[in-house]
């Protein structure tokens, strides 16, 4: 029997789409709802406390409306702040995001990595664990971008940010001492694998970038394996705390990605 449960996806802004990409990949008829917290966008330059009061209300709200089969909170900084708390208040499964630091040491021939992210995400002492449980003998060179954030969202709406800007955020991490021997980087905003090209093309030649998107579509096939789907995922759902000009604006480009319909939350 069908089930019209949808999987629900979860950031601040759109950079969870990159997220989105692989899980389609993965489940072509799985029904997907994309909410976006535009109202509290972005969530880098926020404080902890903020964010970790915030996600759990929405996400509270979000799963009373659509009644989600499975929450992902496709954005590194809201999963390593908030994570916790949402899946103490929330019975549903909910799948987070990390940055993918285990991968990105295996690939590290020089053993220099670039955890490229929000400046909330890269501050946090999640990130100082996992350095530690899985790049113990690699050189783990950190840098936050809100910049990026906003160059990633703005390719979204048309608007593409001139390659100089792409130089300038790698700078952020090839500028810092050892930063030169870096040879894999961690995308470790889901923003930032919508702009991996770009900043691939300015980056240097052999380095290679790694995120999280793959493991988590890994993830959400383990958790949904054996359920029920409609026989085609049909039209998604993107949601906005805030759907004002800005969010209607994004409209071509959800509906390209399978999110034809526009709410508010």
């Amino acid at each position: 029997m069908s089930d019209p449960r949808p999987i629900l996806f979860f950031d601040s802004g759109v950079g969870g789409l990159s997220v989105v990409r692989a899980a389609r990949a993965a489940l072509p008829d799985a029904p997907f709802v994309y909410a976006a917290d535009s109202a509290g966008f972005p969530y880098g330059t926020r404080t902890e406390d903020e964010i970790a009061a915030r996600v759990p209300a929405l996400l509270g709200r979000l799963a009373e409306r659509y009644r989600p089969r499975l929450i992902v909170i496709a954005c590194n900084t809201a999963s390593t702040i908030a994570l916790p708390a949402v899946r103490a208040a929330l019975d549903i499964g909910v799948v987070g995001t990390v940055p993918a630091i285990k991968p990105a040491a295996a690939l590290s021939r020089t053993r220099t990595i670039g955890v490229l992210g929000t400046q909330a995400t890269v501050r946090q002492a999640y990130v100082d664990d996992l350095a530690a449980r899985f790049a113990a003998d690699c050189t783990v060179i950190r840098h936050g971008s809100a910049a990026l954030v906003e160059m990633a969202e703005g390719v979204l709406h048309g608007r593409p940010s001139p390659r100089s800007a792409y130089a300038a955020v790698l700078a952020g991490l090839f500028d810092q001492p050892g930063g030169g021997a870096i040879d894999t980087i961690v995308n470790a905003c889901t923003h930032f694998p919508l702009v991996e090209a770009e900043l691939a093309a300015e980056a240097p030649e052999g380095v290679r970038f790694v995120d999280g998107s793959a493991g988590i579509a890994r993830r959400i096939v383990a958790l949904t394996v054996g359920q029920d789907f409609p026989e085609s995922a049909g039209a998604g759902i993107a949601v906005f705390s805030r759907l004002g000009a800005a969010e209607r604006a994004l409209a071509p480009a959800l509906a390209a990605r399978g999110f034809a319909r526009l709410e508010a939350l």
